[in-house]
C-alpha cells in the first residue's frame, strides 16, 4: 500500500528538536517552509513540543517519524541518550491523534538522508569526488559525526534497496595511535575512567581536548565552551585553541577509519553534524585524511574510500523524509 500522506518529521538531539513536514510523493520530499527549531530545555515533552509545532504552523499531518539520538528499544521506545525526554511511540501517537509514530535512531535518519543529498549538500574532504548511490549492486557507506554526542550509522545498498544500520559505535572506546593521543587518554582516563570516542569527538570533546592540551603543556585552561575555542582557533588569538581544533581533526580521522575497516564501508564515509560547517577548514588541512588513511597494511585501501562532508543544514530530517519516501513504497535509488 503506497502511504502518501503528509508525514511529520522530527529531529531530536540533545539540545534541539527540530520539526519538518515531508510529501512522500514528490522527488524533494521534505517540504523547506515547514522547518522549524525548538530548544529541549524550554519544553518538558515531546508531544507539548509537537503541538506547538503544529499550532506554530497550522500543518495537518497523519504520522510522525522520530529520528531521537538514543538507542529504540524494540521500536516503541527511546531514552534519549544527552536528553531528558522518555519517548513512547504508542503514547505519542495517541496524544497526538496521529495513525503511528516510527521511532529512529537519529544517525539511522542521518543515514538514508545520503541518498537525497544533492550539488552543494556535500563537499569532498580530500581529493577524491564523492560516490554515486546505487551506482553498483552492493555498496556499504558509514556516516559518522559530532554534535552534542558522537553519532554512528550506516547505510547499505543491496540490489536496489536501501537500509540503515542503527548503532551505538560513538560509545566504542577511544584507540590512541601517537604520543599526544596516550597523553590526552592518560588524562580523560584519570578523569572519567572508561574513555569512549565521544569523550572526544563531540562539541564537550573540543573541551576535554583543550583541558588535556593545556595540562600536557602546563597552562592554566580558560573556561571555554566549544564555540570559544573554534572562534579563537579561527582569528589566531589562542595557539592551544589552535592545536585543539588540530588535534580534534586528527583523531576524528582516526576514528572514520576505523568504522570504515568495522563496516566494510569502502564505498564512502559522510561526515556530519552540527560541528562539521564550523571545523570544514581544518579537516580540509590534511590532518583528517593523513590519519583516516594511516591504517598500515590497509593503507592503499583507505587512500580509495571518498570522505564526503554534508553541509545541508537539516540531516536528520532529510533522512526522516528519506524513511517516509521508503514508507511510501518509491525507491530512492536511481532506476537501472
Amino acid at each position: 500500500m503506497r502511504v502518501t500522506a503528509p508525514t511529520m518529521l522530527v529531529d531530536l538531539g540533545g539540545t534541539n528538536v527540530r520539526f519538518g513536514v515531508a510529501d512522500p510523493s514528490r522527488d524533494r520530499p521534505l517540504l523547506p517552509d515547514s522547518i522549524r527549531r525548538y530548544r529541549v530545555a524550554e519544553h518538558d515533552s515531546l508531544v507539548s513540543t509537537a503541538k506547538q509545532y503544529l499550532a506554530d504552523t497550522g500543518l495537518q499531518v497523519h504520522r510522525a517519524i522520530v529520528a531521537a539520538a538514543g538507542r529504540i528499544d524494540d521500536g516503541e521506545t527511546v531514552k534519549v541518550t544527552n536528553n531528558p525526554w522518555a519517548i513512547s511511540a504508542r503514547q505519542t501517537a495517541s496524544a497526538l491523534g496521529l495513525e503511528y509514530v516510527h521511532l529512529v535512531n537519529d544517525f539511522a535518519a542521518q543515514s538514508m538522508a545520503v541518498t537525497l543529498l544533492r550539488g552543494d549538500d556535500l563537499v569532498s574532504v580530500g581529493p577524491l569526488p564523492p560516490p554515486v548511490i546505487g551506482a553498483e549492486a552492493e555498496q556499504t557507506f558509514a556516516v559518522v559525526g559530532p554534535g552534542t554526542g558522537l553519532g554512528v550509522g550506516g547505510l547499505l545498498v543491496r540490489q536496489g534497496h536501501c537500509s540503515v544500520l542503527q548503532t551505538e559505535g560513538g560509545h566504542a572506546g577511544f584507540a590512541a595511535h601517537s604520543p599526544e593521543d596516550i597523553e590526552i587518554l592518560n588524562y580523560l582516563n584519570h578523569k572519567y575512567g572508561r574513555v569512549s570516542n565521544e569523550r572526544l569527538i563531540c562539541g564537550q570533546g573540543l573541551v576535554n581536548l583543550y583541558d588535556a592540551i593545556c595540562h600536557m603543556v602546563g597552562a592554566r585552561p580558560d573556561d571555554l565552551k566549544p564555540e570559544d575555542i573554534t572562534a579563537r582557533a579561527k582569528d589566531g588569538s589562542c595557539p592551544l585553541c589552535t592545536r585543539t581544533v588540530e588535534t580534534f581533526a586528527g583523531i576524528f580521522g582516526s576514528v572514520a577509519g576505523d568504522l570504515v575497516l568495522t563496516l566494510g564501508a569502502w564505498n564512502g564515509v559522510y561526515l556530519t553534524g552540527g560541528l562539521i560547517p564550523i571545523l570544514l577548514p581544518w579537516l580540509e588541512r590534511g590532518r583528517f585524511r593523513e590519519r583516516f588513511e594511516a591504517k598500515g597494511r590497509f593503507r592503499d585501501i583507505m587512500e580509495k574510500v571518498p570522505t564526503q562532508a554534508i553541509m545541508n543544514p537539516e540531516p536528520g530530517l532529510l533522512g526522516a523524509a528519506a524513511l517516509a519516501v521508503m514508507e511510501s513504497g518509491r525507491s530512492l535509488l536511481p532506476q537501472r
